[in-house]
């Protein structure tokens, strides 16, 4: 009997905003939970002998705040990892029923103070400070760069496209070099001096280990692969493959940290001609208690200027997991120092899922939303509430990053900019009422007579600090879009800004001055809504998004002018309205471009009225207008779909760069100065 595909991964969106997350909305039903990765059956009937041999999912329970504890040993390790995973092992491998309870479920120890005065708005919206002379990447923190598509330092582009890094000088304006990366699927860029790292994911999963013979054999997962590139002398210095998939990672100067995500390597058998679906249950259930440690531990090839090795990534002794968990997958932070050899990235793991990555200069966090693809339940299932797990690294110091916190809090996140650390606190804006209510293809004799109504979406503010080893919940702010789903989140400062939307789009102004009792402080109510938000200065506030219509329906790319200067009392002051358009920085902030100091502002738009169309809008912020200035089409001869992605500024000039080529256009005026296409 065919079994399905491994489980979409989850991107971010994320942690990645380049990878948007998928929502529940998104995925027809198809949750993710707590650190597994999923094979799930498709179509498939459940016969009574296993039906009769899968447990009844556990009660809900609440297993307390989460904490990791290190292994003592491999020995004690495997025993853990096979103890943990045990209930979740089916006749197609993992899954099989419902879990019903996550790396740790946090009480409420909530406290409130007094409060304290509302902050200054007018100096809590400004905008992060560009580089003299030319734009950066559009990051969520000042001074720690994230990974995307396109980079700059003044003087030199770099582009990642079709396969190729591409180098062009700014002064001459000509591309001065490539390389070719072959079949890899290059996706990011980092850069410090003269150097690259290239994140690319193989299209060709890393090869087993010899299988002894009359041994099942089983799909492998995808890798990821990261490449050290001379930008100078344009050439591959070395390379490291491992295991899973690639979260997303950040660079506080010449250090980038990369957080990967792995599943456990499980000859799992399946149902066939010859073997029942009780008979694969009990085998599976044998190779799970045979399986040595190296099954869940990541591995790696690497490559020094042709020197390779190849291995356990990671030790025992550098592994950590939550009191309670799955043992169905494991998050690994990699550190490279840009300036010298790309080595085996000093790894340190835990046992536990993960879907969003945020960093400042001294912290990374990890977080988790718990979300499992269900698989044919031996009995209708029951309202589960849904948890995000935020693990703490304290990245101060350099070298490997240190594990120093965990909590967790109810709903699920957005993306990293629903993550903000400030002065300590950590603020967390998250949506409930999205629980796991039924399943996938669940037997029509299984489903119940009548559904138990979901529950009403809500979306709160919660801050932490770190006690200990604990994220510990000092207070909340709640009640914000009833029915409704956060589809922006902004922390400016000791202010937050939160947009909701079902059919109008309310913008929310929180205090969170106060970390034990942060409050809202001011609604505004309009058609559409913002899915990016971006500090303007002055007390202002961009926001880019869609209008809609009264009933909710979208009409096209929007951007707003909010005046927050008066929390209690938000305005939309300006708005621009290219019906029939939507636009990349919508999901993606890396896509959008702010230089505050005229005021311009750039996003990719895609038109889809009378025929397809990419441009990109540019529009300049003056006082309490939006002024449109005008958009900018590459030449006709681009290739179809090769789209605009990124706009930066250097000089009096915009770098509009696509897998197509570099168009330079004059930043007033917007006339065009050259067109660089690319070689393929």
């Amino acid at each position: 009997m065919a079994y399905a595909d491994q489980l979409q991964r989850k991107a971010g969106k994320g942690g990645n905003p380049s990878r948007p997350r998928l929502r529940p909305h998104d995925m027809n039903g198809k949750k993710l939970l707590a650190g597994a990765a999923v094979l799930a059956v498709a179509g498939v009937c459940v016969s009574s002998a296993a039906r009769d041999e899968i447990p009844a999912p556990p009660p809900i329970v609440d297993y307390g705040p989460v904490r990791l504890v290190a292994f003592d040993s491999c020995d004690n390790a495997v025993a853990e990892l096979r103890r943990a995973m045990a209930p979740y092992v089916s006749a197609y491998g993992l899954g099989g029923r419902n879990i019903t309870f996550a790396e740790g479920m946090a009480t409420d120890n909530s406290a409130g103070v007094a409060q304290k005065s509302v902050p200054d708005a007018r100096t809590a919206a400004t905008p992060p400070a560009q580089q003299q002379g030319h734009s950066t990447t559009n990051v969520h923190e000042q001074g720690v760069d994230e990974p995307d598509v396109v980079k700059t330092d003044g003087k030199r582009v770099f582009s990642i496209a079709d396969g190729k890094l591409r180098v062009i000088d700014v002064a001459s304006k000509a591309v001065t070099g490539t390389v070719d990366l072959g079949e890899r699927r290059a996706s990011q860029l980092l850069v410090s001096g003269d150097r690259g790292l290239v994140v690319t994911e193989s299209p060709v999963p890393m090869l087993e280990p010899t299988l002894p013979p009359g041994r099942p054999s089983f799909a492998p997962q995808s890798g990821t692969e990261l490449v050290l590139v001379d930008l100078k002398g344009l050439k591959e210095i070395s390379s490291l493959k491992t295991d899973g998939f690639y979260l997303d990672a950040r660079q506080i100067g010449g250090t980038a940290r990369v957080v990967v995500r792995s599943q456990p390597r499980m000859p799992w058998v399946y149902p066939d001609q010859a073997t029942n679906e009780a008979g694969s249950l009990r085998r599976n259930r044998e190779i799970l208690q045979s399986e040595p440690i190296t099954s869940w531990l990541p591995r790696y090839e690497l490559d020094e200027s042709g020197a390779k090795s190849s291995g356990t990534l990671v030790d025992c002794a550098n592994v950590s997991h939550p009191v309670v968990h799955s043992g169905t997958s494991m998050l690994t932070v990699l550190t490279f120092e840009l300036s010298g050899k790309l080595g085996t990235g000093q790894p340190v793991s835990i046992v536990a899922d993960g879907d969003t990555v945020y960093g400042t200069d001294r912290s990374l966090y990890i977080a988790d939303d718990h979300r499992l693809l269900p698989e044919l339940p031996s009995r209708p299932p029951v309202q589960r509430p849904i948890t995000t797990a935020i693990h703490q690294f304290d990245i101060g110091a350099p070298g490997p990053p240190k594990h120093v916190a965990s909590g967790d809090v109810n709903g699920t996140l957005l993306n990293q900019y629903s993550l903000s650390e400030h002065d300590g606190v950590l603020r967390v804006a998250t949506t409930t009422g999205t629980e796991t209510r039924c399943c996938w293809r669940m037997p029509t004799e299984l489903l119940p007579q009548r559904q138990p109504a979901p529950p009403q979406s809500e979306s709160f503010v919660t801050t932490l600090r770190r006690d200990g080893n604990q994220l510990t919940k000092l207070g909340q702010a709640g009640g914000l879009g009833k029915g409704e789903r956060i589809y922006s989140v902004r922390f400016i400062g000791k202010m937050g800004y939160v947009v909701t939307f079902r059919q109008t789009d309310p913008l929310y102004t929180l205090d969170l001055s106060d970390p034990r009792q942060p409050r809202v402080m001011g609604e505004l109510k309009i058609n559409g809504f913002s899915a990016y938000l971006h500090p303007a200065g002055d007390g202002k506030l961009i926001g880019v998004g869609q209008e809609a219509t009264d009933q909710g329906r979208t009409t096209g790319t929007q951007v707003s002018l909010f005046d927050v200067a008066n929390p209690a009392s938000p305005q939309r002051i300006a708005q621009y309205h290219l019906p029939d358009t939507n636009s990349e920085a919508q999901f993606d902030p890396h896509a959008f471009l702010f230089w505050p100091q005229d005021g311009t502002l750039v996003i990719p738009v895609a038109s889809y009225k009378a025929h397809y169309e990419l441009s990109s809008l540019v529009l300049r912020v003056d006082g309490n207008q939006l002024r449109d200035v005008g958009k900018i089409a590459e030449p006709s001869s681009q290739d179809y779909g090769s789209g605009q992605r990124r706009t930066i500024v250097i000089g009096d000039q915009l770098w509009l760069i696509s897998s197509a080529g570099v168009q330079i256009n004059a930043r007033n005026g917007l006339a065009q100065q050259a067109w660089l296409p690319f070689t393929r």
